[in-house]
């Protein structure tokens, strides 16, 4: 994956729930990393066709592995001032360089 093509910014970002002396639940927002990727969103081309498994998947991601950071299902990734649930997760090949994500577009309520 060439540098080039990497041009969305993203934040990964881990929601934590606390309680406030009132006893009302508050989610806060932590950004773990803020790192360049490749994004490309669901179309109807042959790859996507393979990725039937993953049908509320609406996008897909590709970054370099952060160091430290373990990317997992419970986290969120921002862009574009999108909010995407991460639904899976994996090392591209195996060679320990590239993690690509698979994600979930978060739609805001309407009421």
């Amino acid at each position: 994956m060439s540098f080039g093509k990497m041009n969305a910014f993203i934040d990964i970002i881990r929601t934590d729930q606390t309680k406030d002396a009132d006893g009302f639940v508050i989610s806060t927002d932590t950004v773990l990393a803020s790192v360049r990727a490749y994004r490309e969103d669901r179309h109807g081309n042959e790859l996507w066709a393979n990725r039937a498994a993953w049908s509320e998947a609406t996008s897909l991601f590709r970054f370099r592995k952060i160091p430290g950071v373990e990317i997992r299902p419970s986290l969120f990734i921002t862009c574009s001032g999108e909010r995407f649930r991460i639904l899976s997760a994996e090392d591209v090949r195996g060679r320990g360089m590239y993690i690509e994500v698979l994600a979930e577009r978060l739609e805001p309520s309407k009421y």
